[in-house]
């Protein structure tokens, strides 16, 4: 039988991974980069694979190196959340996290679930709202964390995860051939609703505003109903959705960065610990869609390393 991996060769894996330098590795693992070299070596002997090759100056992963890290992600979180699971000095008291619910519906049951097994003792208060009014409450003190549509002209928020925008229809209608488009949208503010009409005013095609809500929900209400089509983010696809593109005659959105929104508290520690959760959880879902229909499989979600290259355009939402 194989011996298991060594925790501290994989957390050394992935700072190497996240900065692209053996040099800023061993400074973040505080090691020496001999030390480091000598534990990717070992690693490396004990996978059977080459997990780095040179690109410049910076060290890349080999496609081998891509499938470990996310397997390397959630050995050192399952071991965190275990050994905070033991602790009798573990985190308690109360929390507030705020979040649009296109984002609640998919990334807070896994993170919930999860924070909630290595710290029972900490109570979390949850409010849904768009990120423009979760912004507001986090300058004026009413959260403690927000995960929010990344905005730079807002800024303030650590960027965690990125993903495509995309325009949705319904599987079982033809809205989207409708000489006037019939679109369902956020509200006016809403920066996602602005891009895309700037795409539409660019592809030339008639549309009308038939929704305009907040609410996630609403909006795919009307998609799944037939009755307009929107642009939603990876993330809020749901079954019954079928996702147009450029061979449907739709030009291509920017991307949306999702981010976290710290404000003040009194409670740091239960903050950054959560809010370190939820960076790691988020560990890109990704939803596979298929090239014949343009439609998604809902089922076969699956975790992989999260995107950290940087989009050439980015786009926030509601």
């Amino acid at each position: 039988m194989k011996a298991p991996l060594d925790l501290d060769q994989l957390q050394t894996f992935i700072s190497i991974a996240d900065t692209g330098s053996f040099t800023r590795a061993a400074e973040e693992v505080h090691r020496t980069q001999s030390a480091v070299s000598m534990q990717m070596r070992r690693l490396e002997e004990r996978i059977g694979k080459p997990l780095f090759e040179k690109d410049g100056r910076s060290n890349k992963l080999t496609e081998e190196g891509d499938r470990l890290l996310s397997y390397a992600r959630r050995m050192l979180y399952l071991n965190r959340e275990t050994l905070a699971a033991f602790d009798d000095n573990r985190l308690e008291g109360t929390i507030r996290i705020g979040t649009p619910d296109d984002y609640a519906d998919r990334f807070l049951p896994e993170i919930m679930a999860r924070f909630a097994r290595s710290n029972p003792r900490v109570e979390l208060t949850v409010t849904c709202e768009p990120t423009p009014s979760l912004a507001e409450h986090i300058k004026r003190g009413n959260l403690d964390l927000a995960l929010v549509t990344h905005n730079d002209a807002r800024g303030q928020s650590e960027v965690v995860r990125r993903e495509p925008l995309l325009w949705v229809t319904s599987t079982n209608h033809a809205t989207h051939e409708q000489d006037v488009l019939p679109m369902a949208f956020g509200r006016p503010n809403c920066i996602w609703r602005r891009a895309a009409c700037d795409v539409l005013d660019e592809m030339g095609r008639d549309y009308r505003i038939l929704f305009s809500s907040f609410s996630a929900t609403v909006i795919a209400a009307a998609v799944l109903s037939g009755l307009a089509i929107s642009v939603l983010p990876e993330c809020a696809l749901r079954p019954g959705m079928r996702v147009l593109g450029e061979a449907d005659g739709f030009g291509q959105l920017p991307d949306c960065r999702i981010g976290l929104m710290r404000g003040q508290t009194s409670r740091p520690e239960i903050v950054e610990a959560l809010a370190r959760h939820i960076a790691e959880s988020l560990d890109n879902i990704t939803v596979p869609i298929t090239e014949e229909t343009g439609s998604f499989d809902f089922a076969s979600l699956a975790f992989t390393k999260m995107k950290r290259t940087k989009p050439s355009q980015v786009m926030p939402g509601w």
